[in-house]
């Protein structure tokens, strides 16, 4: 098995800029109230993630960014407080790692 910091596609240049995104109140009341706009609860198999989504393997919370996540970045989630590692998944899709 490969690991996926070695295998995920960095490609963080200083011409490319990320797409920002504003984010509201998802009333999300399991973290304090000035982080509840980072995260938001998985709705089913109907739901779909944005560029500035992936949800966490461990808990099943969407965490949310206001910029687009890319392969490489490292995102924090505090319901569980588990480390993660955004990588490109099979589907296309992306998707977290536990870092630890």
């Amino acid at each position: 098995m490969t690991d996926p910091l070695e295998s995920a596609e960095i490609s963080e240049k200083p011409d490319t800029q990320r797409q920002r995104f504003v984010l509201d109140e998802t009333g999300f009341d399991e973290v304090p109230k000035r982080f509840r706009k980072f995260y938001r609860k998985w709705r089913g198999p109907g739901d779909s993630l944005a560029a500035n989504e992936v949800i966490c393997p461990v808990c099943k919370v969407v965490i949310r960014s206001t910029r687009e996540l890319r392969p490489g970045d490292r995102i924090y989630c505090m319901p569980c407080m588990s480390r993660l590692i955004v990588v490109m998944g099979e589907t296309g899709m992306l998707e977290a790692l536990v870092a630890y």
